[in-house]
Protein backbone atom coordinates (compact mmCIF):
# COMPACT_ATOMS: atom_id res chain seq x y z
CA UNK A 1 0.00 0.00 0.00
CA UNK A 2 2.87 2.34 0.28
CA UNK A 3 3.48 2.39 -3.30
CA UNK A 4 -0.36 3.15 -3.71
CA UNK A 5 -0.04 6.24 -1.55
CA UNK A 6 3.48 7.25 -2.90
CA UNK A 7 2.22 7.28 -6.60
CA UNK A 8 -1.23 8.35 -5.70
CA UNK A 9 0.14 11.72 -3.77
CA UNK A 10 3.15 12.35 -6.50
CA UNK A 11 0.13 12.30 -8.91
CA UNK A 12 -1.92 14.62 -6.93
CA UNK A 13 0.77 16.93 -5.84
CA UNK A 14 1.51 17.09 -10.16
CA UNK A 15 -1.57 18.06 -11.01
CA UNK A 16 -2.13 20.80 -8.44
CA UNK A 17 1.53 22.13 -9.13
CA UNK A 18 -0.18 22.14 -12.73
CA UNK A 19 -3.19 23.92 -12.03
CA UNK A 20 -1.23 26.51 -10.08
CA UNK A 21 1.32 26.99 -13.10
CA UNK A 22 -1.96 27.13 -15.45
CA UNK A 23 -3.53 29.44 -13.05
CA UNK A 24 -0.14 31.67 -13.72
CA UNK A 25 -0.09 31.42 -17.72
CA UNK A 26 -3.83 32.43 -17.72
CA UNK A 27 -3.17 35.40 -16.00
CA UNK A 28 -0.73 36.36 -17.72
CA UNK A 29 -1.92 35.33 -21.16
CA UNK A 30 -5.27 37.41 -20.43
CA UNK A 31 -3.28 40.49 -19.67
CA UNK A 32 -2.05 39.79 -23.29
CA UNK A 33 -5.56 39.93 -24.47
CA UNK A 34 -6.21 36.23 -24.74
CA UNK A 35 -10.15 35.04 -24.61
CA UNK A 36 -11.04 31.86 -23.06
CA UNK A 37 -13.54 29.64 -25.13
CA UNK A 38 -15.23 26.29 -23.24
CA UNK A 39 -15.34 27.74 -19.96
CA UNK A 40 -19.20 26.07 -19.67
CA UNK A 41 -17.71 22.23 -19.89
CA UNK A 42 -14.46 23.18 -17.82
CA UNK A 43 -16.33 22.57 -14.32
CA UNK A 44 -17.28 18.92 -15.81
CA UNK A 45 -13.62 17.72 -16.28
CA UNK A 46 -12.55 19.56 -12.97
CA UNK A 47 -15.10 17.28 -11.64
CA UNK A 48 -14.14 14.01 -13.49
CA UNK A 49 -10.40 14.49 -12.34
CA UNK A 50 -11.52 14.98 -8.92
CA UNK A 51 -14.18 11.66 -9.02
CA UNK A 52 -11.62 9.99 -10.38
CA UNK A 53 -8.83 10.67 -7.69
CA UNK A 54 -11.89 9.99 -4.78
CA UNK A 55 -13.05 6.17 -7.19
CA UNK A 56 -8.98 5.35 -7.08
CA UNK A 57 -8.73 5.70 -3.44
CA UNK A 58 -12.20 4.37 -2.65
CA UNK A 59 -11.42 1.12 -5.17
CA UNK A 60 -7.81 0.06 -3.62
CA UNK A 61 -8.67 1.04 0.04
CA UNK A 62 -12.11 0.43 0.01
CA UNK A 63 -12.48 -2.19 -2.06
CA UNK A 64 -9.23 -3.41 -1.44
CA UNK A 65 -8.43 -4.15 -5.34
CA UNK A 66 -5.63 -6.04 -5.60
CA UNK A 67 -2.53 -6.09 -8.57
CA UNK A 68 -2.42 -8.32 -11.32
CA UNK A 69 0.82 -9.89 -13.09
CA UNK A 70 0.84 -7.52 -15.56
CA UNK A 71 1.17 -4.71 -13.34
CA UNK A 72 4.25 -3.37 -14.39
CA UNK A 73 3.12 -3.03 -17.96
CA UNK A 74 0.68 -0.28 -16.40
CA UNK A 75 3.58 1.06 -14.48
CA UNK A 76 5.69 1.68 -17.85
CA UNK A 77 2.41 2.80 -19.73
CA UNK A 78 2.05 5.33 -16.78
CA UNK A 79 5.77 6.28 -17.38
CA UNK A 80 5.34 7.10 -20.14
CA UNK A 81 2.65 8.98 -20.61
CA UNK A 82 4.61 11.57 -17.73
CA UNK A 83 7.14 11.59 -20.43
CA UNK A 84 4.84 12.63 -23.11
CA UNK A 85 3.20 15.22 -20.51
CA UNK A 86 6.38 16.76 -19.56
CA UNK A 87 7.39 17.00 -23.24
CA UNK A 88 4.00 18.52 -24.31
CA UNK A 89 3.85 20.93 -21.36
CA UNK A 90 7.61 22.04 -22.54
CA UNK A 91 6.44 22.30 -25.99
CA UNK A 92 3.66 25.18 -24.84
CA UNK A 93 5.25 26.58 -22.22
CA UNK A 94 3.72 30.03 -21.52
CA UNK A 95 0.34 28.49 -23.34
CA UNK A 96 0.25 25.58 -21.64
CA UNK A 97 -2.92 25.56 -19.72
CA UNK A 98 -6.10 23.78 -18.25
CA UNK A 99 -8.30 26.02 -19.92
CA UNK A 100 -8.60 26.78 -23.35
CA UNK A 101 -7.26 30.41 -23.48
CA UNK A 102 -6.63 31.93 -27.65
CA UNK A 103 -4.29 35.00 -27.96
CA UNK A 104 -4.99 37.08 -31.04
CA UNK A 105 -2.52 36.82 -33.51
CA UNK A 106 -0.46 34.23 -31.81
CA UNK A 107 1.01 30.83 -34.07
CA UNK A 108 -0.38 27.71 -33.27
CA UNK A 109 2.30 25.58 -31.51
CA UNK A 110 4.20 23.40 -34.05
CA UNK A 111 7.05 21.67 -32.27
CA UNK A 112 7.37 18.85 -29.67
CA UNK A 113 4.79 16.38 -29.96
CA UNK A 114 2.58 18.81 -31.46
CA UNK A 115 4.14 18.63 -34.69
CA UNK A 116 2.52 14.76 -35.07
CA UNK A 117 -0.20 14.70 -33.03
CA UNK A 118 -2.85 16.83 -32.43
CA UNK A 119 -3.54 17.02 -28.75
CA UNK A 120 -0.37 14.80 -27.16
CA UNK A 121 -2.14 16.37 -23.40
CA UNK A 122 -5.10 14.24 -23.98
CA UNK A 123 -3.49 11.35 -25.18
CA UNK A 124 -1.61 11.86 -21.65
CA UNK A 125 -5.04 12.32 -19.86
CA UNK A 126 -6.44 8.90 -21.33
CA UNK A 127 -3.03 6.94 -21.01
CA UNK A 128 -2.91 8.01 -17.22
CA UNK A 129 -6.66 7.28 -16.33
CA UNK A 130 -6.32 4.09 -17.90
CA UNK A 131 -3.10 3.27 -16.30
CA UNK A 132 -3.14 4.26 -12.63
CA UNK A 133 -5.55 2.12 -11.75
CA UNK A 134 -4.69 -0.86 -13.70
CA UNK A 135 -1.68 -0.79 -11.61
CA UNK A 136 -3.54 -1.57 -8.63
CA UNK A 137 -5.71 -3.45 -9.97
CA UNK A 138 -8.99 -0.71 -10.00
CA UNK A 139 -10.54 -2.02 -12.93
CA UNK A 140 -14.03 -0.26 -12.37
CA UNK A 141 -11.93 2.83 -12.22
CA UNK A 142 -10.13 2.39 -15.30
CA UNK A 143 -12.74 1.86 -17.45
CA UNK A 144 -15.45 4.29 -16.00
CA UNK A 145 -13.29 6.99 -16.16
CA UNK A 146 -11.42 5.89 -19.05
CA UNK A 147 -15.35 5.96 -21.19
CA UNK A 148 -16.41 9.29 -19.44
CA UNK A 149 -13.26 11.05 -20.12
CA UNK A 150 -13.29 9.32 -23.91
CA UNK A 151 -16.92 10.86 -24.17
CA UNK A 152 -16.33 14.14 -23.08
CA UNK A 153 -12.59 14.80 -24.60
CA UNK A 154 -13.91 13.13 -27.98
CA UNK A 155 -17.71 15.34 -27.66
CA UNK A 156 -17.39 18.32 -25.85
CA UNK A 157 -13.21 19.44 -25.18
CA UNK A 158 -11.66 18.65 -28.50
CA UNK A 159 -14.46 20.07 -30.78
CA UNK A 160 -14.07 23.73 -28.67
CA UNK A 161 -10.73 23.60 -28.73
CA UNK A 162 -10.54 22.72 -32.56
CA UNK A 163 -13.03 25.88 -32.90
CA UNK A 164 -11.36 28.10 -30.54
CA UNK A 165 -8.14 27.40 -33.21
CA UNK A 166 -10.35 27.57 -36.31
CA UNK A 167 -11.40 31.26 -34.77
CA UNK A 168 -7.58 32.16 -33.97
CA UNK A 169 -6.83 31.71 -37.89
CA UNK A 170 -9.48 34.29 -38.48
Amino acid sequence: MTFFYNLFGFVVLQRLLEVAYARSNEKRMKRMGAVEAGAAHYKWIVLLHVLFFASLLVEVEGLEAKSGLVWPVFLGIFILAQALRVWALASLGRFWNTKILVLPGAEKVKNGPYRWIPHPNYIVVALEIASLPLIFGAWRTALVFSVANALLLLFVRIPAEEEALRAMKD
